[in-house]
This record gives C-alpha cells, structure tokens and sequence, in this order.
C-alpha cells in the first residue's frame, strides 16, 4: 500500500464527517446512526440524498454546495479516493455533507426502511463480464435495497460513460415495472441537461475528453406495498 494511501487513511480517521465502521461491527449490530442520520448527526429533519460508488465526491460535494438546505452522504469502499471529497467538504465548511466507506451491498445496515429520499449512482463498475452481472450496481438485487431504504417517492439517479450499463439498466426497469422518469443516451445533446446533471466527476471529465457520451436515467422503484 503505497504511502499517500496510509496519510489518507489515517487522516480520514480525524474528520468529523467521515465514517468507516468495520463489517464485522455492522454485520453484529446496527450502525449507531441507521434511522438518526438526520436527528442526530445532520441536526434536522431536511431530505437525505446519498451518492453510491461516490469516488472523489464531487456529486456529494457538488450537491451539498448548491442545496445547503439538503443532507448528503458519499458511499464507496475506496478511502483514499473518499478522502479528497471529505477534505473538500470541510475546507467549504460544508455541515450537510457526510462520507461513509462501505460496501454498497450493506446499505441496509447503515439506514432505516424509508430513510433516504434519494439516490445518485455515479459512474459506477459497470462489472462487464456476464458472471458479474449480480454486481452492477442497478441489478435487481440492488434495487431491493435501495427500495427498502427510499421513501416510496424516492428518485434513483443513474450517471454512466457504459453503454452496456445504461441499456442493461434500462431493461431492469422495464422488467420490473418500475417507472422511467428520464434518460437520455448523451445529456449534452439533450435538453434535458440540468444544473445538477452539468456537475462533473473526475471519471466523467476523463471520458468526455476521449470522446465518449455520458447517458443519464431518472426513476422511481416501486415499493412493497404498491407491488402487493
């Protein structure tokens, strides 16, 4: 592990809004703040936004910045990457941006049944290889947790550079019947392009200078009691 990873690490161990419980102690019991994100850390009752597979942040941060009303949580399990976006987070002095390293897959053990109102997958793994298909991160397995922790309403945001990822999420939808709010296959020829969409990433920054179109997906899982 190369030095700046083990600044990092241990740097990240001193900001107040970072979080890396270890497995083991969430697989035992319940993170202390599942169902208290707002009450106890975030002090209010505003909407919580979390960024999946967050990278350097900037989605977390970016957000944070232009929502200060909102709450925001950055999830990934790489705290090297993590650790510029919590550091930017507090040189803003940004109070409703929070990072948590973690496994995707546990998202259940970190927040309550309908906690979060909303969700922001950027550029994720598009995990290519047909075996690997249960760990894309809209697979239908996923999607049952994001569905527990949304509010019924609750919106998924889908921002990738993979055509395969975006077609393959586009048929997991369908087949679910859950509901298509948006999508487009390159938003900067689209009218669709928002403020929130025109936030850049490190990745997306890299893919746009080879060329390639950033596709977007806006929709809504349903939840148990609509699907009973």
């Amino acid at each position: 592990m190369g030095k700046n990873k083990l600044e990092r690490f241990a740097e990240n161990a001193t900001f107040p809004n970072f979080f890396q419980p270890s497995q083991a102690e969430v697989l035992e019991k319940d993170f202390e703040l599942k169902g208290k994100w707002k009450r106890d850390f975030f002090k209010n009752n505003q909407p919580l936004i979390l960024e999946l597979a967050c990278g350097r942040g900037e989605y977390t941060v970016g957000l944070a910045e232009k929502y200060p009303q909102n709450n925001f949580i950055g999830i990934d399990r790489k705290g090297a990457r993590m650790w510029k976006g919590c550091k930017e987070s507090i040189r803003l002095q940004l109070s409703n941006a929070a990072f948590l390293r973690t496994q995707i897959g546990l998202i259940k053990y970190f927040f309550a049944e309908n906690e979060v109102d909303e969700i922001w997958i950027t550029f994720p793994d598009p995990q290519p290889a047909r075996s690997k298909t249960n760990k894309r991160l809209t697979s239908p397995l996923f999607l049952d947790f994001y569905r527990y922790v949304l509010k019924p309403d609750g919106l998924i945001h889908l921002k990738t550079d993979s055509e395969l990822l975006y077609n393959y999420t586009i048929e997991v939808i369908e087949s679910l019947h859950y509901e298509i709010l948006g999508k487009t296959a390159n938003i900067y020829a689209d009218s669709l392009i928002n403020d929130d969409l025109s936030i850049q990433t490190y990745y997306e920054t890299m893919w746009l200078q080879k060329g390639i179109p950033i596709k977007y997906i806006q929709f809504k899982v349903k939840s148990e009691m609509e699907e009973d």
